[in-house]
């Protein structure tokens, strides 16, 4: 991949990544709010605005962050089994993307329960372990993800058995590479290329090696 869009790439997973967490965030919000307040409107307000965050903002970011990183993952160096640092946080990228698909269900319910309930049915004592849960679950996925991005930023541990092997084979490779093409011949075919695109660029615009265009 090109540098430009390979920096494209890179730039789409930290904003989706960032955007991940700061939907959380508002839903966390959210959550603690609906637990904690005594007023019946906050109640049901958060509980409803908690399911549209979730469904539009949470969910799409969680899965084009996913997407983007593991673009990323093949367009870089890094790979995404060379190191283990790399190999620990796609698994705890795919870890907080099935806990949240698996509670998507207990948000809409929790929406949907608020908005047909009498106010004085939102404090009741059977709705307190799914506010709790909501609050407690919000919160670690924060860390989770908070997590994920410190192991982005440190990139601790070394390479894997598999990324020794895929670097070896490389340098191999590359090796080989040079014993066989010698640097005259490069710089002749460099050569030889540029003359083509000289005379092909001449040849689109009407002129002509030695001649006149009329």
């Amino acid at each position: 991949m090109m540098p430009a869009l390979r920096k494209l790439t890179l730039t789409a997973h930290v904003v989706f990544s960032i955007g991940w967490i700061g939907a959380l965030v508002a839903f966390l919000v959210l959550s603690v709010a609906g637990l904690t307040s005594p007023n019946p409107d906050i109640v049901r307000g958060s509980y409803v605005s908690m399911d549209l965050i979730s469904r539009f903002a949470i969910i799409p970011m969680c899965f084009a962050a996913l997407a983007t990183g593991i673009i990323d993952a093949f367009v870089t160096p890094w790979g995404l089994f060379r190191y283990y640092w790399v190999v620990v946080k796609f698994m705890l990228t795919l870890i907080a993307t099935f806990l949240l698909l698996m509670h998507e269900n207990a948000i809409g319910r929790a929406a949907k329960w608020v908005s047909g309930t009498a106010a004085t049915q939102l404090f009741a004592a059977d709705f307190r372990p799914l506010k709790t849960e909501l609050v407690q679950k919000s919160a670690l996925a924060i860390v989770l993800l908070l997590a994920i991005a410190a192991l982005g930023v440190y990139k601790p541990w070394g390479l894997t058995s598999y990324g020794h092997r895929k670097l070896q084979k490389e340098l191999a490779v590359s090796e080989h590479g040079e014993r066989m093409i010698p640097l005259g011949v490069k710089v002749f075919y460099a050569a030889a290329a540029l003359v083509a695109l000289v005379i092909l660029v001449l040849h689109l615009t009407g002129h002509s090696l030695g001649g006149h265009h009329h």
